[in-house]
């Protein structure tokens, strides 16, 4: 009779320090590296240092500009040149910057009302780097007064279309099954085209922010871990089961807040048009946004046409799909950012699509139950609708 071999449990140690040893070869050669070079013996042709001016804030003594070393090395700010001449400036904490350290410098410059100024910073090592103010204009200051402005501005631009959007809401009730599936079609192609929307605004963020975050990748990564973090929600809540009713309800209030991230970004955009002295620019972003979320009021309302949502459920959709707006334009308006701008837009792109692949298993589902194609004639006829519409809309904007 043969007897059966035990099976050891390994020592918690070894299993350990087999987990650990790659790691500690790993900082070894790193080490060695660090301290005797490659072997490689060729002279650098010339210093690698990057400089990005964030912010150039226009004040009644001048120039204050908002720099950031996003270079391998450290930096020393030497001259500043501003038209084509040399000028004295201060500096706070200091000229030289250490990796990612940044510094705000004050030039004392008589800047001229709507004329084109151009600011160069040269480096120690020679190295030049230019910012430019297409037409100047004392930059906004952070009162009481303008962040109410900022508010209302922001409160025309979401809240208040998105809200117009839902009062359609009791006319599309009214609708046929077949009708029903059509709406939700055309939220489909609304929301197609923000999703597209989203990520080139972000991208287009993404190139001005500094190389060393980057800004375009953090668009793609935003928007892939916000869609599976949703659809993790998604399958945790799926456990429990949900009537129609109340999943349509949570739908709706997924587009809303999908919405409301894509709302925030042309908050931003509105806030840094006015902070930078374009106030036509600003205007005009103003009234072509406002046309442009109208519609989005339509899709949020869509999934509720086989429930009995309350005023106080369309208050809060409201507030959620067009609030975002009021605090992109404070942001945009004080404290932009490129990177976090575009990390934003990503989330905001993911959601929406997450959304798009949630509408579409209920128009499956419910095209299942009634014996009727997913995609027929007046599907794709109401999906092209939504991206047409969202299009025509958004010429407003952008002509």
């Amino acid at each position: 009779m043969q007897t059966e071999k035990v099976m050891k449990k390994p020592n918690r140690a070894v299993v350990w320090l087999l987990g650990v040893l790659p790691l500690l070869l790993l900082a070894g050669m790193i080490s060695i590296i660090a301290t005797w070079g490659t072997g490689v013996k060729e002279q650098q042709a010339a210093p690698i240092e990057v400089l990005n001016m964030e912010r150039i804030v226009l004040t009644d003594d001048g120039f204050e500009v908002r720099v950031l070393n996003s270079g391998p090395k450290e930096l020393t700010v030497a001259q500043v040149v501003v038209d084509g001449s040399f000028w004295n400036a201060t500096y706070s904490p200091s000229p030289t910057l250490e990796r990612f350290g940044s510094a705000t410098i004050m030039i004392p410059y008589p800047w001229v009302e709507g004329d084109p100024h151009e600011i160069k910073l040269i480096t120690s090592n020679g190295l030049i780097f230019v910012g430019e103010v297409a037409a100047a204009i004392k930059t906004p200051a952070a009162d009481t007064n303008r962040f109410l402005q900022y508010s209302l501005i922001g409160f025309y631009v979401g809240v208040v279309p998105v809200g117009l959007g839902l009062l359609w809401y009791p006319f599309m009730r009214r609708f046929s099954t077949k009708g029903i599936q059509a709406v939700m079609a055309f939220t489909v192609g609304l929301l197609f085209f923000l999703a597209i929307d989203t990520i080139q605004e972000g991208i287009e963020l993404g190139t001005e922010a500094p190389g060393v975050f980057q800004g375009t990748g953090l668009v793609w990564f935003g928007a892939a871990l916000s869609f599976l973090f949703l659809i993790a929600i998604d399958q945790t809540k799926s456990k429990k089961a949900l009537s129609q009713i109340d999943a349509g309800k949570q739908v709706s209030f997924k587009i809303a807040g999908g919405i409301g991230l894509h709302n925030l970004g042309e908050g931003l955009a509105i806030g840094a048009a006015f902070a930078a002295g374009e106030a036509a620019l600003g205007s005009f972003l103003i009234i072509g946004f406002t046309l442009h979320n109208i519609t989005e009021g339509i899709g949020i309302a869509a999934p509720l046409l086989k429930a009995k949502p309350t005023l106080k459920t369309f208050l809060a959709l409201a507030v959620l799909g067009g609030g975002p707006a009021i605090i992109g334009t404070w942001v945009g308006g004080f404290v932009f950012n490129q990177t976090l701008a575009a990390l934003f837009f990503g989330i905001g792109a993911g959601a929406i699509v997450q959304v798009i692949y949630v509408i579409f298993k209920m128009i499956l589902r419910d095209a299942r139950a009634a014996g009727a194609p997913s995609v027929s004639w007046l599907n794709f006829s109401s999906l092209t609708l939504g991206i047409l519409m969202m299009y025509v809309t958004a010429l407003l904007v952008n002509f």
